[in-house]
């Protein structure tokens, strides 16, 4: 169906907005009702009939159905395979804190982002660093780069790294094109952590003699369990990259032979199940409350979203947006207060709805449009705790072991403010341009 030919009312909208605002707001408001998954689901159910009453009145059903088929299940699966393959993997140990240590700690998890993603990465490594700075005073800064890296800027290399990268591939970018944004990747990470080391540094001089002393002292070489959890890894990674219509071309034949990706990559999630010992997930307080909230959440998003990218589409020339630095900070400005992951499927509909089908086209949009929309999504996801999933995990993490992180506004005035947007401008002015 033309979607230039259908008229989407605004008020279509409303669920879509409601449904980001409840993400948003009910986790800082209303704490103990939102901490149910059984009220999220709720609330995505109750958000979500009327936009179904809506697609399926105006003979919109098929989008909604694509939507749901083509995009929810993939996501949900690649994102539960990822999350019980690296809930299998526990790092324990305490090594000394010193500056370069915890650097490398963060330089380790810069790369590994973007291949287990981003809360794999974070959950994996978070609680060996909080072991490790232990018995340093100064330490809340660590945990604040480690947001910004870990949780956000590593994942940039490839659709496995962040949600909203994995929503372009489904689109069509090909696995391989996530890696022209190594420059983007590389720059932004290595100024973080050099900035990282040099701010560490600066509180290891004002540490008490003490504090360092039994750092020193109390040491338990690092030990890594569930390494046969890498294998399936590998598996997950090798799956999205070949089981495609590039390498396998009778998919093209019909679309539902896709999943024979999302068959493999959810064997991989199996094998993970069935070899890891019971008692090695228990280390990691392994539990699937985590990932029931993701899908309970996404599929309130993704039905109630339909509208808006059918909007988009319809009304792009009306919008002014049209040019890459546009895009770049449109989509930061919402993944930093809304959700990275529709944010950027928005803005992929906005950009296919403006019709350019000149110069080299990449998911249906132009590359430096959809390279705008990518970067932004992932690098902009760190600018609150809300921008994106893994960062409010770190920040709970971090205060169950009595360490007072700043509030949501403290957040920002303290750290993303300063340190994250100039580093996010430099990045549009060299690489995105105008």
């Amino acid at each position: 169906m033309e979607t230039h030919s259908i008229s989407i009312p605004l008020l279509s909208l409303l669920p879509f907005v409601l449904m980001l605002l409840s993400i948003a707001i009910f986790p800082l408001v209303w704490n103990h009702f939102w901490e149910k998954n059984s009220n999220k689901l709720i609330i995505a159910i109750i958000l979500s009939i009327p936009a179904t009453i809506f697609l399926l009145s105006s003979n919109l059903g098929e989008h909604l159905y694509e939507t749901l088929v083509f995009d929810y299940i993939p996501f949900i699966i690649l994102l539960g395979s990822l999350f019980t393959i690296t809930g299998g993997i526990y790092l324990s140990g305490d090594i000394e804190a010193k500056p370069s240590i915890n650097t490398l700690f963060l330089g380790i998890g810069a790369v590994l982002a973007s291949f287990m993603g981003t809360t794999g990465a974070a959950m994996l490594l978070i609680r060996p660093v909080i072991q490790t700075n232990k018995e340093r005073q100064f330490k809340v800064h660590t945990i604040l780069f480690f947001i910004g890296i870990v949780a956000n800027c590593g994942g940039l290399l490839t659709p496995l790294g962040d949600p909203p990268l994995f929503m372009m591939y489904l689109r069509g970018a090909h696995f391989t094109w996530f890696l022209k944004l190594f420059p983007e990747w590389f720059f932004t990470n290595a100024v973080l952590l050099i900035i990282y080391f040099l701010v560490d540094n600066y509180y290891y001089k004002k540490e008490p003699k003490a504090s360092i002393q039994k750092d020193k002292t109390n040491i338990r070489p690092i030990k890594l369990e569930g390494k046969i959890n890498f294998l399936w890894l590998a598996g997950v990674v090798l799956s999205v990259a070949f089981l495609n219509e590039q390498y396998l071309h009778f998919i093209e034949e019909n679309e539902y032979y896709k999943f024979i990706r999302e068959g493999a990559i959810l064997s991989m999630a199996i094998l993970s199940l069935l070899f890891t010992p019971k008692l090695t997930r228990e280390s990691n307080n392994f539990t699937w409350e985590p990932i029931k909230e993701v899908a309970y959440l996404f599929l309130g998003i993704f039905i109630t979203m339909v509208p808006c990218l059918l909007y988009l589409e319809v009304n792009a020339h009306t919008l002014g947006v049209t040019l890459p630095h546009q895009f770049y900070y449109y989509t930061g400005l919402l993944s930093s207060f809304l959700d990275n992951t529709p944010t950027a499927v928005t803005f992929h509909s906005l950009a296919l709805g403006l019709g350019i089908n000149t110069g080299t086209l990449v998911a249906g949009i132009p590359e430096e449009l959809l390279k705008a929309i990518s970067v932004a999504a992932v690098l902009f996801g760190s600018m609150t705790y809300i921008g994106n999933g893994p960062n409010f995990m770190v920040k709970a993490v971090a205060e169950e072991n009595n360490i007072k992180m700043p509030s949501f506004f403290a957040y920002m005035y303290k750290f993303s403010l300063i340190v994250l947007l100039p580093i996010f401008i430099l990045i549009q002015l060299i690489f995105i341009g105008w």
